[in-house]
């Protein structure tokens, strides 16, 4: 009876995460349907048809990657090149997927860690790093099934109008992302007047960092990396999260 009590328990929890997951995806998976398009037109500039934009925003969850991957292809770059650039301008994410390794429970499975990790966007890190205690992957699981599709069609559709959306349109419509990603970090912000800091620094910085001579020169992911290194060393080191907080997220 009570084994049967707490698998119906575990149940209604996977069930529950799911569906916050979804209520978080949804505002994500507009933003990613209005941004992708501008995806879909350069991938239609770089010839893929399309379907083959749906796979390609579908296999490579990365809006840098992928604008750099179209834009190789389009330049008929080798397929060595075009890995190599996709791969730097995502080698953020590999400082995500670290972030989120520390907030795993112990023991967890290697293949929700694949998932979670393949399914790792700047937006799905925010909404589930943010969230208290042990990360529930059912909940970034809830979150990918509105996000991830709205993504792809979103792609495939820019893809089929082409050119015929004017230049200020799709600039417009790449204002949802920034919206959606200011949403996720103002709150956190407004509690926490460390994380407030934290970020009003991380603003300064890349304003100075592509501005400043030398600096300025490298591409925008390898200057997320080093500003996010630094910003998030200095503060690691500067406010160290109290052990009691992690005795208690553990419970």
């Amino acid at each position: 009876m009570n084994e049967h009590k707490k698998a119906h328990r575990t149940s209604e929890n996977i069930l529950q995460a799911l569906k916050n997951g979804i209520r978080a995806g949804i505002p994500i998976g507009l933003g990613y349907f209005a941004v992708s398009f501008s995806l879909g037109i350069a991938a239609r500039n770089a010839g893929l048809t399309p379907f083959q934009s749906f796979l390609a925003s579908m296999l490579c969850n990365a809006s840098a990657g992928e604008y750099a991957g179209f834009t190789t292809i389009a330049a008929n770059a080798t397929y060595l090149e075009i890995a190599i650039i996709t791969i730097v301008a995502n080698l953020r994410y590999l400082l995500m997927s670290c972030a989120m390794s520390q907030r795993l429970r112990p023991g967890f499975p290697l293949l929700h860690r694949l998932l979670m990790g393949f399914y790792l966007t700047d937006e799905l890190f925010g909404i589930a790093i943010s969230r208290p205690g042990f990360l529930d992957p059912y909940y970034t699981y809830g979150a990918v099934l509105v996000a991830g599709p709205a993504w792809g069609i979103g792609t495939a559709l820019g893809n089929i109008a082409g050119n015929l959306l004017p230049d200020r349109l799709v600039s417009a419509l790449s204002v949802a992302l920034y919206g959606m990603f200011l949403a996720i970090i103002i709150p956190p912000s407004r509690k926490n007047k460390i994380i407030a800091g934290v970020v009003s620094i991380s603003f300064a910085a890349s304003l100075a960092a592509s501005c400043l001579p030398y600096i300025s020169a490298l591409s925008q992911g390898t200057r997320t990396i080093i500003l996010t290194l630094l910003i998030s060393a200095g503060a690691a080191f500067l406010f160290p999260i109290p052990q009691s907080t992690d005795e208690e997220e553990s419970k």
